[in-house]
């Protein structure tokens, strides 16, 4: 099997995954104008995981309980890599009146970064997944901006659109989190660390899939690292469904780890956060992912459940 590291083809030994063998896969690692940029030491690095099982949905592998197992774990992997950005909802000055509007794909690492600041400044925005080879959205952008480039907001409050992600990371901050932006001396590591990022996901949340598209926008509270919620984002963008974003980041320390070790050591601990005291109103506790589709009537907990009705109910 052969792994495209933009331009760059690896063979990888049959024991490195559950891929179809069939199956080039391309590791998208392009930079915000869409120029591709060759990483050989990447390459080099993915080269050498021959002892290495790596299980991505998605990509051929099977839907087992250990291939969800393994799906989870290099999720968790990739928020580790982040440094767990995008976890913590530190609250923004104000709330835009209507919703901002993100065009962008999953596993594109500057995007990544953008939707972090969303986590962190606890903003809601509408998403539109522009995956490679999706036709839905992307034109849509060029008719706009001009140009295919991802990131791209449009703010419909101030009536700015901008692409680069250090750009609208910088706006965001300022205009709606009544604070400077984190400092520039840091976007070399924060765009490298992304990228690194989002080795183990492989190609999850990249390419686009035939799919319905639905009448309305689905509705999705989640924040950024959850190694859950990055599931379900990663085929919402891979079907090319707009969907609203309820960032629903942690609002102190005490939110950290999972629902059950919260709800052991803090059992009377009120709920804290926009979002959190919504979800916890509508779905009678915060727990993410948690989807909820006006087309159906659904709404549903758990990453794996969620995937399956996204399958049934839009995949072609």
């Amino acid at each position: 099997m052969y792994i495209m590291l933009t331009g760059i083809c690896i063979q990888v030994p049959p024991e490195a995954g559950r891929f179809r063998q069939s199956e080039a896969l391309r590791v998208v690692f392009a930079d915000e104008s869409r120029r591709g940029r060759s990483d050989l030491k990447t390459a080099r690095t993915l080269a050498g995981l021959g002892s290495i099982e790596l299980g991505v949905e998605g990509i051929g592998c099977s839907n087992t309980p250990m291939s969800t197992t393994l799906d989870v774990l290099t999720s968790s992997l990739t928020s580790t890599l982040r440094f767990w950005r995008g976890t913590n909802a530190r609250g923004s000055a104000r709330q835009p009146a209507r919703h901002l509007q993100l065009y962008e794909f999953e596993a594109c690492p500057y995007c990544r970064l953008v939707r972090e600041a969303l986590t962190e400044l606890d903003l809601d925005a509408m998403i539109y997944p522009t995956p490679h080879g999706g036709n839905r959205f992307r034109r849509k952008v060029m008719e706009m901006g001009g140009k295919e480039q991802f990131p791209f907001l449009v703010d419909p409050n101030s009536g700015v659109s901008m692409y680069e992600s250090g750009g609208i990371v910088s706006y965001l901050y300022q205009r709606y989190g009544g604070r400077p932006a984190p400092t520039r001396l840091l976007r070399p590591l924060d765009v490298s660390s992304s990228v690194l990022a989002g080795i183990p996901r492989l190609r999850a949340g990249a390419q686009a899939r035939p799919s319905h598209a639905p009448r309305r926008p689905l509705e999705l509270f989640s924040f950024e690292s959850s190694p859950y919620s990055r599931r379900v984002r990663e085929l919402l963008c891979e079907l090319e469904l707009p969907y609203l974003l309820r960032s629903t980041g942690k609002a102190r320390w005490q939110d950290l780890g999972p629902p059950r070790l919260r709800a052991t050591l803090f059992p009377k601990l009120p709920v804290e956060g926009r979002t959190r005291i919504e979800l916890l109103e509508r779905a009678g506790k915060v727990q993410v992912p948690y989807l909820v589709d006006p087309n159906t009537g659904t709404a549903m907990f758990e990453s794996q459940a969620i995937r399956e009705y996204l399958l049934a109910t839009y995949a072609k």
